[in-house]
């Protein structure tokens, strides 16, 4: 057994990044300011989109669509249920209907003609996931969506392309730079279109309803002056945050390089347990970031969440990416789902699990890791 607990995930954070967020600190402007622009700035040129807003959550970001495209009761919402539940839980307080698409069961990937046969003429908005750093099959999707809004959840896919485009750049899409993704600000999110109309809304909603932000790009400084063009959030992000995001995303490809080397390791050393199976990978042109590496549990002898505890007593930390939304308590009780529903993703809820990985593990960590397994299976 490991002497030390080695964790799911650690962020990535190096002198050059504290040194970021000193500058800010000691810049005087804390606050949204330039390194809000900057990080904006960096994502359009990662993404290839027109227009960034930053915000202080991803989920910030999704609760700024839906208002932005005035989404509410009687529309309806189709995403996967095998996504974290932000964006489920953002569309009911919207007064709206989440309507669940199906996934692969292999690559837990939003399957584009379970969205085709979702779409009613409620049907408001699509919202697809790109999950642990694969992309989902944008063309497929697009095509069975027609003429309604897709805006792709891109939470997982920092570094993320389809077939030659980064994640996002063919319309309208939200990250995340959460503790754990591949980027981080600590907490923030990040909202590309390029859409200009859409953008600026964003912005305002982002801020109060004003016609500017705190931070006036043109003049470089506050814009006292501004009105409240409609009542809006304070879902901005600060500079010391912000700071943070601009420098790890000069190191993106590294950080990416590093996580893949190590997927590449745990496919190779998982061929021989087939009580382990991670996930299985599109047939399209695509790259992966590598955000999670999750792993199946089919062993007759142990279960997914036994196996977790097991490990944890092994010193090595687990993560569950995720529980299926429509069968958490809420939506059991007051909205009627019942396990049936999704096969695919109700599988998956019961099987999967987050094995470690951040780029500051070795080889041999990863060797640990498969060895602590085969003692749990064992």
């Amino acid at each position: 057994m490991r002497k030390d607990f080695l964790p799911f995930t650690r962020p990535a954070v190096n002198e050059d990044d504290i040194q970021a967020v000193t500058d800010t600190l000691r810049s005087g402007w804390l606050a949204s300011g330039p390194a809000n622009a900057a990080l904006e700035e960096a994502m359009c040129k990662l993404t290839g989109n027109k227009y960034a807003v930053a915000v202080s959550s991803a989920t910030a970001a999704m609760h700024l669509l839906l208002e932005v495209l005035h989404i509410g009761p009687g529309d309806e919402v189709v995403t996967p249920s095998m996504t974290w539940v932000s964006m489920v839980n953002m569309i009911v307080l919207r007064g709206a209907t989440p309507v669940f698409a199906e996934i692969d069961r292999e690559t837990m990937l939003v399957q584009p003609e379970s969205i085709r046969e979702k779409i009613t003429p409620r049907t408001r908005l699509i919202v697809p996931v790109h999950f642990a750093g694969a992309a989902a099959d944008m063309d497929a999707i697009r095509e069975a969506a027609g003429n309604i809004m897709v805006v792709e959840d891109a939470a997982h896919a920092l570094g993320t392309y389809y077939k030659g485009r980064h994640a996002g750049n063919s319309g309208s899409a939200i990250f995340s730079f959460h503790a754990i993704k591949n980027v981080t600000t600590g907490e923030g999110g990040m909202f590309v279109t390029d859409d200009k109309e859409m953008a600026d809304a964003v912005r305002r909603w982002k801020f109060h309803g004003l016609g500017v932000d705190a931070f006036d790009r043109l003049n470089k400084g506050r814009s006292p002056q501004a009105e409240v063009i409609e009542p809006g959030y304070k879902y901005n992000l600060s500079d010391i945050c912000a700071s943070l995001g601009v420098s790890q995303l000069k190191r993106l490809e590294n950080i990416n390089a590093a996580r893949r080397e190590l997927a590449v390791r745990y496919l190779e050393l998982f061929r021989d347990i087939p009580e382990i199976r991670p996930l299985g990978m599109p047939d399209y042109d695509f790259v992966h970031a590598w955000h999670l590496f999750v792993v199946r549990v089919d062993s007759p002898k142990v279960d997914r969440n036994t196996f977790m505890n097991e490990l944890k007593k092994l010193n090595i930390g687990t993560g569950l990416h995720f529980r299926c939304a429509h069968l958490q308590k809420y939506y059991r009780e007051q909205m009627g789902y019942k396990p049936g529903l999704l096969p695919n993703t109700e599988y998956n809820s019961d099987h999967i699990c987050s094995l470690p990985l951040f780029p500051d593990m070795t080889e041999k960590d990863v060797e640990d890791v498969v060895e602590a397994i085969k003692e749990v299976i064992k």
